[in-house]
């Protein structure tokens, strides 16, 4: 088990775990919004635990990681992550992104390629486009996203506080969602500084990752709760999966956006699945 930093080509220090087997097949997660890498904690121990090496990266802009002023945009998180996958000499690595990491992943094939990687995963992913426009009518309109800008500049602490509750469907009527875990939400959240996370939801929401979809060549596993509060399902995996050659979609009924904790034993079941398939 390892822990240091990559040095990014703008002189970014991006911070990384590296847990398990170093000769396993590397596992390389990219978090959600506005979290970092220890929201993947336990699916990191699970993949080392079973030979594979997991590695996990915290986004510029937070945790452990450098806090520029610019390039908190997908373009560059996708280069952060390249700097990462090509200064740990990875191959044959299996990609899995929640949220604006699923996008994150998304943009660096579209980048980078995929001689590095042999399958992707992604989860609760913003792919293709968040935004409402003329060309994605079903999209969020602006408003969803400004008001998001709005809370977190107000007062990002209890922002973040009331966030965690749709994130994880503690909202929902027979919720067993742990305050633990809401806790943990609201900690992961105020390592990141507000400039970045506030860039970011530009970046998560506007982007528009179509042609990086088109470019994935790998098999690729998507996975979606159907009443995910922060993402919308219609709008993202159900459209994504229709874009990507070699894809499927498995919905998880029920499922909110943070479903890698709230149903972590099924999550867990279907990436070793993936994994060995």
């Amino acid at each position: 088990m390892t822990t240091g930093h990559v040095s990014t080509k703008d002189n970014n220090e991006i911070f990384f775990k590296d847990w398990g087997d170093s000769n396993g097949q590397p596992v390389v997660f990219s978090h959600g919004w506005p979290l970092t890498a220890d929201a993947w904690d336990d699916a990191m121990m699970m993949v080392a635990e079973n030979g594979f090496r997991g590695i996990a990266h915290d986004r510029r802009g937070g945790g452990r990681s450098s806090q520029p002023w610019e390039g908190n945009d997908l373009d560059s998180y996708a280069d952060d992550l390249a700097a990462v996958i090509d200064t740990l000499d990875l191959h044959d690595a299996v990609l899995v992104g929640h949220s604006t990491g699923g996008g994150e992943i998304t943009r660096y094939v579209g980048r980078h390629g995929t001689s590095r990687v042999s399958k992707m995963m992604l989860v609760g992913a913003i792919p293709p486009v968040m935004i409402k426009s003329s060309k994605n009518p079903e999209g969020l309109p602006k408003e969803v996203f400004d008001q998001l800008r709005d809370g977190l500049a107000a007062d990002r602490s209890q922002f973040y506080e009331d966030l965690s509750a749709p994130f994880y469907g503690a909202n929902r009527k027979g919720s067993h969602v742990s305050q633990g875990l809401r806790d943990q939400f609201w900690q992961q959240s105020m390592t990141c500084g507000l400039k970045g996370t506030y860039d970011c939801i530009q970046a998560f929401s506007e982007t528009d990752l179509t042609m990086d979809l088109e470019a994935i060549d790998v098999p690729t596993m998507f996975i979606h709760g159907d009443d995910d509060q922060i993402v919308p399902i219609d709008d993202s995996a159900r459209k994504a999966v229709n874009i990507v050659d070699n894809a499927d979609l498995k919905v998880y009924p029920g499922a909110p956006h943070g479903l890698t904790s709230t149903l972590k034993d099924e999550f867990h079941a279907d990436l070793m699945a993936f994994l060995r398939s």
